[in-house]
């Protein structure tokens, strides 16, 4: 069943299509803002464009992964410019808060509590950190940025400073130090930490990227600090991590850590590529069959984020606090198949389909890619929306009996998927 929440879109969307519909369907978007990424004057973006009734969910600060997912879709879009300029700038955010990689890799600050690490929810307008708890204990955010600045670096050829350069070598420090193949953290969905294969998985191809990027590298300075020589083993390392917990997300016994299924385990597909076709046919046929939903996809099982009714149980302050040290209480609130339903992995379903028709020309994943094109077009708002028509949301979830979007309308991470899969279909 296809869920259209705009009229407008109802009558244009179709199972098959042919390069012009696509493209209508698109500059109908545009001339209505869908695609408006409000961009702070340093390159970064926040996490979304509220109005003043959604700030209380701090959205409007700067989270490291939702940065690097829109700079990817306007890297790959053709406005390089804005993804080098948006990794540059993250790359000083890190460099002025260096001193918390340095004394975690001399032994001199504890990893295992989240506050010491490297913070990836910032303020973007000064690149100061924020005085309040939060679950800061993510590798995948660390993985993205080095993943991205690695790749954009290496693909555009740009110069990489002094600077820089050390801070990459601190990254491999850190993730040496941590042990990353093995530590626990928040992951993704910044919650209760535990050992992950979508952490691990991004750890590793960042690392991977880091090494292309030195074979195109002409300064010693790598050489000289032992980089090299210490990447293939972390890699390895990584690597075999992940092959002894997939298809799971977390494989350790513990009943709140352990899971089975995670759609975060499709951005090992896409963009990651760290897995194997047989294995990513594992992880679409887990998340297609045990996480889809009607409005949207679930990001586990038991996941009591936005779950019925949040607004009228919670308080404002309450809705988006720090849960990774317990989710108790939150879970209290869920009912058995009332998890919110997101909007930012059937975009990523799309693409993954449609590079696979490029790949092999077979039907199916073009009626894949299409279908689930069709259910991202489908999960814009309506006419009617408070939040005004067209625009992206975060999440559905049940408000006394109907599925509405939450209050992070519009969320950039999923108008940056919907873009890439917009790229993958015109292709």
């Amino acid at each position: 069943m296809l869920i259209v929440h705009n009229r407008t879109l109802s009558g244009l969307i179709k199972e098959n299509y042919e390069p012009g519909d696509i493209q209508n369907i698109f500059e109908l978007l545009e001339r209505h803002g869908t695609f408006s990424f409000p961009v702070l004057s340093n390159g970064l973006f926040p996490a979304a464009n509220l109005e003043e009734s959604s700030l209380y969910t701090g959205y409007s600060n700067v989270w490291v992964r939702d940065n690097i997912y829109v700079a990817y879709a306007h890297f790959i879009n053709g406005q390089r410019d804005t993804a080098l300029r948006n990794v540059k700038t993250l790359g000083r955010y890190f460099a002025e808060h260096k001193w918390r990689l340095e004394k975690i890799i001399a032994g001199e600050l504890d990893y295992n509590e989240p506050t010491n690490r490297p913070h990836v929810r910032f303020n973007g307008q000064n690149l100061s950190e924020i005085p309040q708890k939060w679950a800061h204990a993510q590798n995948d955010a660390l993985g993205y940025f080095l993943w991205l600045f690695c790749k954009i670096h290496a693909e555009t050829g740009t110069a990489i400073s002094d600077e820089e350069r050390k801070l990459l070598g601190l990254f491999v420090s850190y993730f040496e130090a941590i042990r990353y193949w093995g530590d626990e953290d928040s992951g993704h969905w910044e919650e209760r930490r535990k050992i992950e294969a979508s952490s691990i998985g991004i750890v590793a191809r960042g690392l991977i990227e880091l090494k292309k990027l030195l074979g195109k590298e002409t300064s010693t300075g790598f050489y000289d600090a032992g980089v090299l020589d210490r990447l293939d083993h972390l890699i390895d390392k990584g690597i075999t991590s992940l092959e002894r917990i997939l298809p799971a997300e977390c494989i350790q016994p513990a009943p709140d850590k352990n899971r089975r299924f995670d759609a975060a385990l499709l951005f090992l597909i896409y963009p990651m590529d760290i897995v194997s076709e047989e294995m990513a046919d594992r992880i679409l046929y887990d998340v297609t069959h045990n996480l889809q939903g009607d409005y949207g996809i679930r990001r586990y099982l038991g996941d009591s984020f936005w779950a019925a009714d949040y607004k009228d149980q919670l308080k404002p302050e309450e809705r988006t606090t720090d849960f990774s040290d317990d989710t108790t209480a939150r879970d209290k609130l869920l009912k058995k198949g009332e998890e919110a339903q997101w909007c930012i992995f059937d975009p990523i379903l799309s693409i993954i389909y449609g590079m696979r028709y490029k790949k092999y020309q077979k039907s199916h994943d073009r009626e894949l890619q299409s279908y689930h094109f069709n259910r991202s077009l489908g999960q814009l708002t309506g006419e009617d929306s408070p939040f005004g028509p067209l625009r992206c949301p975060e999440l559905y979830c049940l408000v006394r009996g109907r599925y509405l979007p939450n209050d992070t309308v519009p969320l950039l991470w999923t108008q940056a998927n919907l873009w890439m899969a917009f790229r993958c279909m015109l292709s």
